[in-house]
């Protein structure tokens, strides 16, 4: 067994052996740990799909609401309507202005918005429960975790 402490030699401080501290290098070794998901709860991923899906087609809409009134202040929808009217081809009754309004494109996007949540939190949903059967036969989806 070592010494902690040296003799000292005429007048000469101590030596100390190194302790664990010193040891050790001084770089931290990063821990590293290997998990797998192996199950998805159905209930857990429709809730967190439904909020994202809410906040796309809040998106979604002042999209189009700032892209209408950028397309309206660059006068493209009255050109539109001139372009028809010059070549004839409006002699149906139809009326481009009533058709592009705000209000008719505010409301085709809501209506689009709404069916896009329902079917994104049920196909996510499904895609929860097959994640979940395919999980079972395979084990999961391996992850390495680390902390650098």
């Amino acid at each position: 067994m070592r010494s902690a402490v040296s003799v000292p030699v005429s007048g000469e401080e101590p030596k100390r052996a190194p302790t664990a501290s010193r040891r050790r290098s001084r770089v931290p070794r990063a821990r590293r740990m290997q998990l797998s998901l192996t199950r998805l709860e159905p209930w857990s991923v429709a809730k967190v799909t439904f909020l994202l899906a809410i906040a796309g087609a809040l998106i979604q809409v002042a999209a189009a609401a700032l892209l209408w009134i950028l397309l309206n202040a660059i006068g493209l929808f009255d050109n539109l309507a001139q372009m028809l009217s010059k070549t004839g081809l409006d002699a149906g009754g139809f009326d481009l202005s009533n058709f592009f309004s705000l209000g008719t494109v505010l409301s085709t996007v809501t209506i689009f918005s709404i069916f896009e949540i329902i079917l994104v939190v049920v196909l996510v949903t499904i895609g929860a429960f097959l994640y979940n059967l395919v999980s079972s036969l395979v084990g999961g989806i391996h992850v390495t975790l680390g902390d650098d």
